[in-house]
């Protein structure tokens, strides 16, 4: 199994951090993808309490439910396309990563020779290797992270997904955490085949076994948000990440400014 390279040395500006989650506010209008119901956020009732100090409780105390998946800003590992599980928790660096923020549009399909499966089709677009390699700066550090802006709005009934290339691309060039603002990296619709996931997480088609990932150590952050004052270039991300179980908890990665020497 392929082991995270050791962590570099960062000088990084904690003080401008921004925060990349979408908000969950738990009004209507929020993050649902897959057919889930929206998150919800309700006080506890147990007996004569209920925790809401607006109806004459002594303190507030919610009751939330969620989908990580579909309800917002969320890291997810090889455990999720396998029947072992290791938590998320043991797998995020602790620290700031290595990164870089790229904006990379997405191409219709039909104007380009990248492809998926199942393959592309209708009015789908792609996130191409072609566009990452027009976007891509030399960087004063290795990046281990990709910070991937595309456009897309988390609301966005047909969002584009990324081409096999591109995930190949990621791989070679070592990306061990990829952070972007499509709801999947993936087809929504796509017959179970997640293509882009088992190239990120070196699992063959169709398996189901955790030791067989070449990539175990790496995550995939989805439904991030870019505000537009982020300039493209080298950075840092930091993963933060309750310390839940589970195939995806929901996340706050910050992107870190690089301090000049």
């Amino acid at each position: 199994m392929q082991r995270p390279r050791n962590p570099v040395p960062l000088a990084v500006d904690f003080d401008a951090a921004t925060s990349l989650a979408l908000p969950l506010d738990f009004n209507p209008h929020q993050p649902q993808h897959f057919g889930a119901p929206p998150a919800t956020s309700q006080p506890f009732r147990t007996g004569n309490f209920e925790g809401a100090v607006a109806r004459g409780a002594s303190c507030n105390c919610q009751r939330i439910t969620l989908i990580p998946h579909c309800n917002g800003t969320h890291t997810e590992s090889a455990s999720h396309l396998t029947v072992q599980q290791r938590p998320l928790y043991e797998i995020v660096p602790a620290g700031p990563i290595p990164a870089m923020l790229l904006t990379v549009l997405p191409d219709r399909h039909t104007d380009t020779s990248e492809d998926s499966l199942p393959a592309p089709q209708g009015s789908d677009r792609l996130v191409t290797r072609s566009g990452l390699l027009d976007a891509w700066r030399s960087a004063e550090h290795e990046p281990r992270a990709l910070l991937l802006r595309t456009g897309t709005r988390w609301d966005d009934g047909a969002p584009p997904f990324l081409s096999r290339q591109l995930m190949d691309e990621l791989v070679t060039r070592g990306i061990e955490h990829l952070v972007t603002d499509l709801p999947s990296v993936d087809r929504l619709e796509d017959d179970g085949h997640l293509t882009a996931h088992r190239i990120f997480f070196g699992l063959p088609e169709r398996s189901t076994d955790l030791a067989e990932s070449r990539r175990a150590h790496c995550t995939i952050t989805e439904l991030a948000q870019f505000p537009e004052g982020l300039l493209d270039g080298p950075c840092a991300v930091q993963l933060q990440i309750p310390a839940f179980s589970g195939d995806a908890v929901p996340s706050r990665p910050l992107h870190l400014p690089l301090l000049k020497s």
